[in-house]
């Protein structure tokens, strides 16, 4: 082995020779070289060659030292032959495939689109005829045979996943099997134009597609304008849930949106479908105080763990109230704490609507603390709410925490107890 003191490595004078060698006329020479050999190149292994001796010419070009001019209006050489340089690569890359890699790309990604796109009345049939026609021509280029007759999307897509199974299975090669690939790409690229020419659900305009889904089909005579609105309140008689949520997902105007979420709202529980829970869902998560209000109406268990993560947003009272409210009106005992916990809350506005709350869910765990308020509680509102709460929870011992406190100064807390009076006596011989 070499001790490394007889290696030789270049001197700067014979570094600065092979830069001096690289001279533009010899660069130009080799770029017109590249040039004719790109013409007249007829395989991939040509087209390898020729992509080898660019990159050298690259190496050498970025290794030169080709004189910049002093005048900034001439032209940079080393600009003008990395400009050559670059055309010359797309040309070569111009030369190269058709690649059978080409036609399952977009067999692939026509098939993707055909599966996931919404096609209306009119264009499912035309991809479906478009997929046939591609799976014939697409046989008769590999000769092969396949299945064209689809009726379905999952047909569709099961036809195309079968083309691109054999076109792999073929190992066709860019050099001998020209043909074949260059009829594929041609029966492909026809198959995306036709699937791309296709009509889609989102081409159609608002009216079309309420039209397509059968929205106006309830209208007869109608004197409500517009005639989404008289639809809209032919299907909340109805009970046309799915209507009404098409209309609120189509129509965008803030008078539309109201009344679709009146109606909703309205109907309550009858609403109470898993679209539109999960509706509604999607919109209290941006706590939209609508959305809840109509989850409380619904009795929707799955709004609960939702509501509940507000349940503590105090800077927010308006949201507090309409959480509270809802929470009682679903009537999951899962909210009993934390409502609770809020009876002891700063703001009095809202503590009426945590004891009320707690009525309505009817858990006898919450008497104790609302008995608390009704005794200590200085806002007679809220004490009037707590009293009133233990009266719709209704046992014995709720009432006779109302009773206990035999009157108050305030006349809507001195009612309640009046109210309660009169249901213990009522209980109290079945006791």
């Amino acid at each position: 082995m070499s001790n490394g003191e007889d290696e030789e490595t270049p001197t700067d004078a014979e570094t600065d020779s092979d830069a001096e060698s690289v001279s533009e006329e010899s660069l130009i020479e080799r770029l017109d070289g590249a040039a004719q050999t790109i013409e007249d190149a007829e395989t991939e292994a040509d087209l390898d060659e020729i992509e080898a001796a660019l990159d050298a010419i690259e190496s050498d070009l970025e290794a030169s030292e080709l004189p910049v001019p002093d005048d900034e209006d001439e032209d940079d050489p080393n600009e003008t032959f990395e400009d050559r340089l670059s055309s010359l690569r797309d040309e070569l890359e111009s030369q190269r495939g058709p690649y059978a890699s080409d036609v399952i790309e977009t067999v692939e990604e026509v098939s993707e689109t055909v599966e996931e796109t919404r096609w209306t009345v009119a264009g499912e049939p035309d991809v479906l005829t478009a997929v046939e026609t591609f799976a014939t021509a697409a046989g008769e280029a590999l000769d092969d045979h396949f299945d064209p007759d689809v009726v379905d999307v999952d047909e569709a897509t099961n036809a195309l996943a079968d083309v691109v199974a054999t076109i792999n299975a073929a190992e066709l090669d860019a050099d001998e099997d020209t043909d074949t690939i260059e009829a594929l790409v041609e029966a492909a690229d026809e198959l995306a134009s036709a699937v791309d020419a296709a009509e889609e659900w989102d081409d159609l305009e608002t009216y079309e597609q309420l039209q397509a889904e059968g929205y106006y089909d309830v209208l007869g005579h109608y004197k409500d304008y517009p005639p989404e609105w008289s639809a809209l309140k032919e299907h909340e008689k109805r009970g046309n849930v799915d209507m009404i949520l098409l209309a609120l997902d189509s129509l965008q105007s803030d008078f539309m949106e109201r009344h679709c979420l009146e109606s909703l709202e309205r109907m309550g529980k009858r609403a109470a479908t898993d679209e539109a829970i999960e509706t509604m869902l999607q919109r209290a998560n941006k706590r939209d105080q609508f959305a809840i209000s109509i989850l409380g109406k619904m009795q929707a268990a799955e709004a609960v763990e939702t509501l509940i993560d507000y349940v503590d947003t105090d800077k927010n009272p308006g949201l507090q109230k309409v959480v509270f409210k809802a929470l009682g009106e679903i009537g999951d005992t899962d909210a009993t704490q934390p409502l609770a916990d809020k009876l002891i809350m700063e703001n009095d506005n809202v503590r009426p609507y945590a004891a009320r709350a707690l009525g309505l869910l009817g858990d006898t765990r919450a008497i104790a603390p609302l008995a608390d308020t009704l005794r200590t509680d200085e806002n007679p509102n809220v004490r009037a709410s707590a009293a009133w709460a233990l009266r719709q929870i209704g046992t014995k011992r709720a009432l006779e925490r109302v009773v206990d406190l035999e009157s108050d100064d305030a006349f809507v807390v001195d009612t309640e107890i009046q109210k309660a009076t009169k249901e213990l006596n009522a209980v109290a011989p079945s006791a």
